[in-house]
């Protein structure tokens, strides 16, 4: 049986109406750091279980949080980090790569192993867009659909 997996990042104390309702539907949701409250965490794991790892405006109230992490769902191998130069060079037990901090949406595939940046569903910042990604996971087969969502489009709640 497939798995579906929101998959979001650098939200900055904002969560937009459009991935709460993406997110209902998902299994469990991957959060790449830069949440900036509590909250997000607290609003997050009402939805689902939640992976989540700190980002660097991520302060004092984040301390718990993890830097990086390592799971499974399905039998596929994350690993999870918010900067992706934190990233390991020996990868050899990784099937997925997620990481976030640039606000820029990436997805590549390396040598069999999948590199995915959701981007940043959160305040905007850098003229960048709007997105994150829901991932349907299938043993270690892997299918990734990215969301953009248009400036200005509804209304967000914010955390802050």
């Amino acid at each position: 049986m497939a798995t579906k997996i929101g998959i979001i990042s650098d939200t900055h104390g904002l969560l937009r109406p459009e991935v709460l309702d993406a997110l209902e539907s998902c299994d469990c949701i991957i959060h790449g750091g830069d949440i900036n409250r509590q909250e997000i965490i607290d609003a997050l794991q009402e939805i689902a279980p939640l992976y989540v790892v700190r980002g660097n405006n991520d302060k004092e109230w984040a301390e718990h949080l993890p830097h990086h992490l390592v799971f499974v769902i399905e039998g596929c191998r994350f690993f999870l980090v918010h900067n992706k130069k934190d990233v390991p060079k020996n990868l050899e037990d990784v099937d997925v790569v997620v990481f976030g901090h640039s606000h820029k949406y990436f997805q590549q595939s390396v040598d069999g192993r999948l590199w995915l940046n959701p981007g940043s569903c959160g305040k905007r910042r850098f003229d960048q867009e709007i997105t994150f990604a829901v991932m349907t996971v299938e043993g270690r087969n892997t299918v990734v659909e990215k969301i953009a969502i248009a400036v200005g489009q509804g209304k967000a709640v914010n955390l802050c």
